[in-house]
C-alpha cells in the first residue's frame, strides 16, 4: 500500500509538485488506452469482415443450390407461381426457407384516397348507426410505425368498399390501390433441424441471434443495477 500522505504537511510548492504529477500519471493511462485501443481494433475488423465474407459466401451458395430446385420444381409441376419464399424440408426434420421481404410502400396519392374516404365517414358521422362502421374503416386506415398504411388492411377496405356500395368510399380505396408502390428488401434464409431430443432447432445466420457459450460472462457490458438483480 502507498503511504497516506498528509497534504496539511506539505509546502505550497510541494503540494502544486504533486499534483502536477498526479496528471501527469492520469494523462498517461489516457494515452496508453488509445494505443491500446488503436492496437486492438484492426484485428477485430479484420476477423469482422472475414465474418461478412463467408457469410456472404454461404448465401449465395445456398441461393445458387435451392435455385435449381425451384426450377426443377416449375418444370415437373408446370406452375410459376408469385410466392415470396420457398421451403425445403428432409424426412429427418431438417428445413431451409429463402426469400425476400417486402416493405408496403405508397405514393401521395394515397392522401387523396384517404381524403375521399374521410369525406365518406364525414357522412356517416351523423348516424348513430353508422358508429361502428366508422370504427371499423379508422382502424383500417391506422398507420404503422413508419407512417405508413399495411397492406393486409388496406384489401380489408377493398371488402368493405363491395358491402357498403358508395360511389365515394369505393373511389377513395381504388386511389389508395394504385398508389400502393411495394419495395422489396432483404433476401433471407432460414433453417433450422431436429436435435437428438426431437427439438426444432434454429440455425442463427446473423451475429445478433447467435448465443454466446453458456459460460461467456457478459456482465461488464450490463448496467450493475440489473447484475445486481440477475444475482
Amino acid at each position: 500500500m502507498k503511504p497516506v500522505v498528509d497534504l496539511t504537511q506539505l509546502s505550497e510548492k510541494e503540494l502544486a509538485e504533486a499534483l502536477k504529477a498526479k496528471r501527469a500519471t492520469k494523462e498517461a493511462d489516457r494515452k496508453a488506452y488509445k494505443s491500446l485501443v488503436h492496437e486492438t481494433i484492426p484485428s477485430i475488423i479484420t476477423n469482422l469482415i472475414r465474418t461478412s465474407s463467408e457469410l456472404q459466401n454461404s448465401k449465395t451458395k445456398t441461393f445458387e443450390a435451392l435455385r435449381n430446385l425451384i426450377e426443377l420444381k416449375y418444370n415437373i409441376y408446370g406452375v410459376k407461381d408469385e410466392q415470396q419464399s420457398h421451403t425445403f424440408t428432409t424426412e429427418k426434420g431438417e428445413s431451409v426457407t429463402i426469400g425476400y421481404n417486402v416493405n408496403d410502400n405508397w405514393d401521395d396519392t394515397v392522401n387523396s384516397g384517404i381524403a375521399k374516404i374521410n369525406e365518406y365517414i364525414k357522412s356517416l358521422a351523423e348516424k348513430e348507426a353508422e358508429a361502428d362502421t366508422i370504427t371499423i374503416i379508422n382502424q383500417l386506415l391506422k398507420r404503422d410505425n413508419k407512417g405508413n398504411l399495411k397492406s393486409s388492411r388496406v384489401l380489408e377496405l377493398i371488402s368493405l368498399a363491395d358491402k357498403l356500395n358508395n360511389e365515394t368510399f369505393a373511389d377513395g380505396v381504388k386511389i389508395i390501390q394504385q398508389a400502393y408502390k411495394p419495395e422489396r428488401s432483404s433476401f433471407f434464409i432460414k433453417a433450422s433441424y431436429i436435435n437428438n431430443l426431437g427439438k426444432k432447432m434454429d440455425i442463427a445466420l446473423s451475429i445478433s441471434t447467435v448465443d454466446f457459450p453458456k459460460e461467456f460472462d457478459l456482465s461488464f457490458l450490463l448496467p450493475s443495477k440489473d447484475i445486481n438483480h440477475e444475482k
